[in-house]
């Protein structure tokens, strides 16, 4: 749909980053050492708890930041709701949630805007600083590059369970603390490597957002499907049928250009059309230096894998085996 939008008549040498490569975050060029990097993201709640669901929210919109490279610094907060139907304290309780994660992040929260909508909708509008040689773009992955996952995937399945009121409170738990998790460490641990590409792993799923970086880099990615970390709570809702609606959208969006073989199991493969919210780091650099990294962010996020390659163009731009 943005291709459709018009474009300076005049390019600007310091726009870094525009909707060009689908990135999810704009980067412009303030100063020879300093760069600024402006996203937003907003959604309807997925969780019942309000101070969960306002984590979550700002985890994901910050999450964009970490993608580029960069460090959140200044945040507002986007709000829709109604004012006659939602209760005084979820509406403190979502804030407080979005404002905590900002804390967290070491950003400062500065006010927003809020509408009144008949659905309650919610996340951050955040500016974050890059050095403008040290942008990291979803659509410059090198062949011979490993790609590593910093979180697990199936969101989407379990809030599907969820809604559904089939996820227990300990899977509900460990659902939450993913989804709240920044990606600041990641990004930490990825600063002190030649990291090539890098993205997060939001609402097209891993296959989705895989995609758009195989192509903008003219490559072809091969997944190897047991090497990606899987919720565990996931697996046996996937097995039964409980996926999301965006699942199969994602699929038709990515269509005949992945290649899946007939040895992964079908819940697997459903997992990894999954959207997700608040999803980890994927993560694209040298084969040389990757293991080095992935011991570095298991230290703290132990869940985290290498999960296939980058190769020379094919026929399909991800080869999942």
């Amino acid at each position: 749909m943005l291709s459709a939008l018009p474009r300076s008549a005049v390019p600007d040498p310091d726009l870094l980053v525009g909707f060009d490569t689908a990135d999810d975050a704009a980067v412009y060029r303030v100063s020879p050492d300093v760069a600024i990097i402006q996203t937003v993201d907003f959604f309807p709640p997925m969780v019942d708890d309000p101070y969960a669901f306002g984590q979550v929210a700002a985890a994901n919109a910050l999450s964009d930041i970490y993608a580029m490279g960069g460090t959140p610094k200044l945040a507002l907060n986007l709000f829709c709701f109604p004012s006659d139907k939602l209760p005084r304290e979820a509406i403190q309780a979502i804030l407080m949630g979005g404002a905590d994660k900002v804390l967290e992040a070491g950003a400062a929260l500065c006010g927003g805007h809020t509408i009144e909508d008949p659905e309650p909708k919610y996340g951050l509008a955040v500016t974050g600083f890059v050095h403008p040689d040290k942008v990291l773009a979803n659509s410059s992955a090198k062949e011979g590059d490993l790609l590593l996952l910093t979180k697990p995937i199936g969101s989407g399945v379990l809030t599907t369970a969820a809604k559904a009121e089939l996820l227990n409170d300990n899977a509900y738990k460990k659902l939450v603390k993913v989804m709240t998790t920044l990606n600041a460490g990641a990004q930490k641990a990825m600063l002190n490597y030649h990291v090539s590409s890098c993205t997060d792993i939001t609402g097209f799923g891993l296959l989705g957002h895989l995609r758009e970086m195989a192509e903008g880099s003219g490559l072809t990615a091969e997944v190897i499907a047991n090497d990606v970390p899987l919720m565990d709570d996931a697996v046996p809702f996937a097995n039964v049928g409980i996926i999301p609606g965006g699942a199969y959208r994602n699929r038709e969006f990515i269509g005949d250009r992945v290649s899946i073989a007939e040895s992964v199991k079908r819940s697997t493969a459903d997992l990894l059309f999954d959207p997700q919210t608040s999803g980890g780091l994927l993560i694209s650099l040298p084969e040389k230096e990757a293991y080095k990294l992935l011991s570095d962010i298991r230290s703290f996020a132990p869940e985290t894998a290498v999960i296939g390659r980058m190769k020379a163009k094919t026929e399909r731009v991800i080869e999942v085996i």
